[in-house]
């Protein structure tokens, strides 16, 4: 796991999120040979979802947290079993730091044959006067390991943090131990000096800067580089890093234009793959915050996405930016929790955090009606539970281009928002659509007076 780059989106990752750590990853290892992997950093939402089944591509690796675990610095090393004459242990303790793993039939440690343990097998064996003991070195070779071996060696499961039990481990009597599988079986051992400073996951950060969005200890990570079209709020760096951050639709568009100056093959998998990336965040480019990059880039892609043999049913761009658009949208298929932390964003202005999240859907908002209340519980459920200043839904008619606006305690500032109330309270903006460009820079200016 270590021996590989990661490249991963923001939590609650979106279609752009997934597809530019996919795009990207696919770049560099064709291009520079690297041991690259994408990463995802949450569940799928149904979009992303389908479009993944669709061009059959493989889950991305579901990585929850950057901080090191056990199996970084386990090394497995030859075994034996109890039985086994103590000459086996000898010959793999003389090429392994003097340790042998004794294990079990089923795969589960049994002990460890070290100095120490040898030691005090000679000293049960011949006591404190050895004059009176003529013992053959190779009699006790040749008695089972089991008798030489410590059965008090501490087991740590091998995808456990490190840092969740580095206090036991410093307090610990044993400067060795054993590291499991999920069975309880057999996965390595590793020494205490190996725990104080273990490997760093190598991590590229696509799709978002800021430390709250991205996976979890992130800190204890090695960040490389970051590639975003979002709003600075990155935080510092230990060493330089390469980061570039771009005024344009979406992250996929940045990770195509990389890809058309590389001059690699790129096949239409890949090709319909960074396609969805643009299409979801532009919404099929009507979203405000689409430019002629992202225009330019999606051109390209078309060119290389529908060929005469491509192995995709779609005839042409509009058919597949209308099924990948309308398999994430619906309101009723989708509990409100999901609805309301699928693609959530959250924000610290001044003393204020809170978040906003989005939902599209291709049907008239006034059907909102049925749920606003439901929607509303979710929204009150997520700003206590984060401990939140206040929250908001944006449900987004990308078919008609406008949106819904229900808010949770939102502070009085926010009653000079510009948009009109619903019956129900909510607020119904004409032609708002995006988050990014035209909700969130509103209410910051609100905000900061």
């Amino acid at each position: 796991m270590y021996s590989y780059t990661y490249v991963i989106g923001h939590v609650n990752p979106d279609t752009d999120s997934i597809a530019s750590a996919i795009g990207y990853a696919w770049l560099l290892k064709e291009r520079d040979q690297l041991k690259v992997k994408p990463a995802r950093a949450g569940a799928l939402n149904p979009q992303t979802s389908w479009l993944l089944d669709y061009l059959r591509i493989e889950l991305p690796v579901l990585l929850t947290d950057a901080s090191p675990r056990f199996e970084s610095v386990a090394r497995k090393i030859e075994t034996i079993t109890p039985e086994q004459a103590l000459h086996f242990a000898w010959k793999i303790a003389s090429k392994n730091s003097k340790i042998a793993p004794i294990v079990n039939l089923d795969g589960t440690p049994y002990g460890l044959v070290t100095s120490e343990s040898l030691f005090n097998l000679m000293t049960n064996l011949v006591g404190a006067d050895t004059a009176q003991h003529q013992i053959n070195v190779r009699e006790i070779l040749e008695l089972p390991c089991s008798q030489a071996a410590d059965q008090k060696v501490q087991t740590f499961l091998f995808s456990a943090r490190i840092k969740d039990y580095i206090k036991k481990i410093l307090w610990s009597e044993s400067n060795i131990f054993w590291v499991v599988d999920g069975e309880g079986k057999y996965a390595g051992i590793v020494h205490q000096k190996d725990l104080l400073n273990p490997p760093r996951l190598k991590i590229i950060l696509v799709d978002h800067n800021e430390s709250h969005q991205a996976v979890p200890s992130l800190d204890e990570a090695e960040l490389i580089e970051i590639i975003d079209h979002h709003r600075l709020g990155n935080s510092s760096t230990i060493m330089p890093i390469r980061f570039s951050v771009e005024p344009v639709g979406s992250t996929s568009t940045l990770v195509t234009e990389r890809i058309k100056t590389s001059g690699v093959i790129v096949p239409p998998q890949i090709a319909f793959l960074l396609m969805g990336g643009i299409i979801s965040d532009t919404l099929n480019l009507i979203s405000p915050t689409t430019t002629t990059r992202d225009k330019e880039a999606i051109h390209f892609l078309t060119s290389l996405a529908f060929k005469e043999n491509t192995t995709y049913d779609f005839p042409n761009l509009e058919s597949f930016a209308q099924k990948l658009l309308s398999s994430g949208t619906g309101i009723s298929a989708r509990s409100p929790k999901e609805i309301v932390t699928n693609d959530i964003k959250f924000y610290t202005e001044g003393n204020l955090k809170f978040a906003i999240s989005q939902a599209e859907v291709t049907t008239n908002l006034y059907e909102l009606t049925d749920y606003f209340q439901t929607l509303k519980n979710a929204l009150v459920e997520i700003r206590q539970s984060k401990g939140l200043d206040f929250a908001g839904l944006m449900v987004t008619d990308i078919v008609r281009g406008s949106s819904i606006i229900i808010l949770d305690n939102p502070p009085v500032i926010l009653d000079d928002l510009p948009f009109s109330k619903t019956p129900e309270g909510a607020l119904y903006a004409q032609g708002l659509v995006s988050r990014k460009k035209q909700l969130i820079p509103i209410i910051l200016s609100l905000i900061k007076g």
